[in-house]
C-alpha cells in the first residue's frame, strides 16, 4: 500500500509567507473558542428574550453550527493550534471544546493523526466516512432525515454509553468509534453538560438546556457533521497526492455561519501542510492562488455543488 505523497512547503512558498502562516497565536486559538461560545450564549439569549418558533429554528442552527465549531477547534487542539503552550492548548481543548460535545481529545488526536499519514487509503480510519459515496439522492434524503429527527444522534449516544458500560464494546465496521475510549469520552460530557444544565436552568429556565444544546447537538449538528465529512473526502479521484485527497469548498457568509464555522472548508490545505493553524488558512489559500496552484487542487463552489456530486448515484430499477 503506498502511504501518501508529501509536499515541501519551499516548493510552493517563500521562506517569509512559511513562516508567517504557520505562526501560532494565543490570541487568536483561544479567540475562537471565545466566539463559539459567545454565539452560542446569543442565540440562547435571543431566545429567551423572544420566545417565538422562528427564534428557536434560528437558535438551534446557529448553537448546532457552533457545536460543530467546538469539535473543530478540539481538531485544531489536537495539531496543537489553540495555543502556544501544549498544556493550555490541551486543557482548552479537551473541557472547552471536546468535553461538552461528547468527544475526547487525546484519542481524537492519536486516531485523527493516523488519518493524515494514511489519507484515502485501506488504513485510512475516516475510510469508511467517505468510501459509500457517490450514493443515490433517496439515500441521502434518508440519511438526512435521520440527522434532523435526532436518529443519528440517538444511535451513536446510545452506543457510546453502552460501551462505557461494559455493554458491548465494539469496533464500528472496521474503526474504533472515532478511536474514543468510551468511558474517557462520555464522563467529562456528562460532567460538563450537568454544568450547563444548571447554569441554564439557573439563567433562563428549566427548559433551556434541552431546547438550546441538546437540541442543536442532536439535530442540526448532526446534519453539519455529516456536510462537512461529505465534502473533505467524499468523490475523490482516488489519486494519493496531497492535492487531491481532500476537498477544499469555496464558502459565502451563510455557509460559514450555519456550516462551516472556523475556515473548516479550506481543507485541502490542511491536508497539504497540517501544521498550518486553521485561522491562517484563508492566507495559505490565497498564496498558493498566485502561482496557480490553486487551479491543481481539488476545490469545489459551495456545499450544494458537494452535494449533488455526492447523490449522482443512479437508482438501480429493478429488471
Amino acid at each position: 500500500m503506498e502511504t501518501p505523497q508529501k509536499l515541501r512547503p519551499t516548493k510552493l512558498f517563500t521562506a517569509t509567507d512559511w513562516a508567517k502562516i504557520c505562526k501560532r497565536s494565543d490570541l487568536l486559538g483561544l479567540g475562537m473558542i471565545a466566539h463559539a461560545w459567545g454565539i452560542i450564549a446569543l442565540s440562547m439569549a435571543m431566545v429567551a428574550l423572544w420566545p417565538n418558533p422562528l427564534t428557536v429554528l434560528l437558535a438551534v442552527m446557529l448553537i448546532g453550527a457552533r457545536q460543530l465549531g467546538l469539535a473543530i477547534l478540539m481538531h485544531e487542539a489536537a495539531h496543537g493550534g489553540l495555543s502556544t503552550s501544549l498544556k493550555v492548548n490541551d486543557w482548552v481543548g479537551q473541557w472547552l471544546c471536546a468535553a461538552p460535545v461528547g468527544a475526547h481529545l487525546k484519542n481524537y488526536r492519536d486516531y485523527h493523526l493516523s488519518h493524515h499519514k494514511w489519507a484515502q487509503t485501506e488504513k485510512d480510519p475516516d475510510l469508511i466516512l467517505s468510501a459509500p459515496f457517490p450514493i443515490t439522492r433517496t439515500s441521502l434524503r434518508r440519511k438526512i432525515s435521520r440527522d434532523l429527527t435526532g436518529q443519528t444522534f440517538l444511535k451513536q449516544r446510545t452506543n457510546q454509553f453502552a460501551n462505557a458500560l461494559g455493554l458491548g464494546i465494539r469496533k464500528a465496521k472496521g474503526r474504533n468509534n472515532r478511536a474514543q475510549t468510551a468511558r474517557e469520552a462520555v464522563i467529562p460530557f456528562l460532567f460538563t453538560n450537568l454544568i450547563l444544565l444548571v447554569v441554564l436552568t439557573l439563567l433562563i429556565g428549566w427548559w433551556a438546556y434541552p431546547v438550546l444544546w441538546l437540541l442543536p447537538l442532536a439535530t442540526w449538528n448532526q446534519l453539519v457533521t455529516r456536510l462537512r465529512n461529505i465534502a473533505e473526502h467524499a468523490c475523490l479521484d482516488g489519486s494519493n497526492h496531497p492535492m487531491r485527497v481532500a476537498r477544499t469548498t469555496r464558502t459565502n457568509f451563510l455557509e460559514r455561519l450555519f456550516i462551516a464555522p472556523y475556515w473548516v472548508a479550506y481543507h485541502c490545505e490542511h491536508h497539504m501542510f497540517m501544521h498550518i493553524p486553521c485561522y491562517r488558512l484563508a492566507e495559505a489559500h490565497r498564496l498558493l492562488s498566485r502561482d496557480g496552484t490553486v487551479e491543481q487542487m481539488e476545490v469545489e463552489a459551495g456545499y450544494w455543488r458537494v452535494l449533488k456530486q455526492a447523490s449522482s448515484r443512479q437508482a438501480v430499477t429493478p429488471a
